[in-house]
């Protein structure tokens, strides 16, 4: 389960980003309304880099640049750029590699909710990473602006998010059970020490004598 969904999140992330890319990057507006009201809606944004006129900037293969984020999930830190991108990257290489090695531990496959989990926040991790290296940035194209605007991102952040939000449920979830479990065992040791009601009765015979 953990692998299955780290490969689908990281095919669906680089999926997406490249054909939203292709697909808007094509309009003479790059954006593509998915739904709109008098609160807001939801929509595609693809973002290219532009010069200090307002041009779009092109490489060798006359292909438009994506504008990324350099910062870390909903553009956390994006203004400190190089550097920010640089530390996230390594951040996200730990990360993949620490959670690589938990999903070799046997507790680890035994918990169906913890490998989903994992899985997730590993596509997630991925995804972005793969970003990092190859485009020096984030490349965001998710905007949501209904009832309140949140910041463009993608789907490896969605991944990240509900991966960590599985993590902590899981977490919360098995402590009460550890808790009782130990208030079960501290219970049947300490009824272990107890005298049985045979003992007793030989006990006091032994004293009567």
């Amino acid at each position: 389960m953990l692998w299955v969904l780290a490969l689908t999140g990281l095919t669906l992330d680089q999926s997406s980003k490249y054909a939203v890319f292709a697909w808007l990057g094509e309009r003479p507006i790059h954006e593509h309304v998915v739904f709109r009201t008098d609160k807001g809606g939801f929509q595609f944004v693809a973002q290219f880099e532009r010069d200090e006129l307002g041009q779009e900037i092109r490489d060798l293969a006359q292909r438009r640049i994506p504008h990324v984020n350099q910062g870390a999930l909903f553009g956390f830190l994006r203004d400190h750029k190089t550097l920010a991108n640089s530390g996230f990257a390594v951040i996200s290489l730990l990360a993949a590699a620490a959670i690589v090695y938990w999903s070799t531990q046997q507790n680890t496959a035994r918990d169906r909710w913890l490998c989903a989990a994992l899985g997730l926040i590993l596509a997630g991790t991925l995804g972005n990473f793969y970003d990092r290296i190859v485009f020096n940035g984030v490349r965001d194209f998710l905007h949501w602006d209904y009832l309140f605007d949140w910041p463009v991102f993608n789907i490896a952040d969605c991944c990240l998010v509900c991966g960590a939000g599985l993590l902590l449920l899981q977490a919360f979830a098995t402590q009460p059970a550890k808790e009782e479990t130990k208030t079960d065992s501290t219970a049947n040791s300490t009824s272990s020490h107890l005298p049985r009601q045979g003992e007793l009765s030989a006990a006091g015979t032994n004293a009567d004598r």
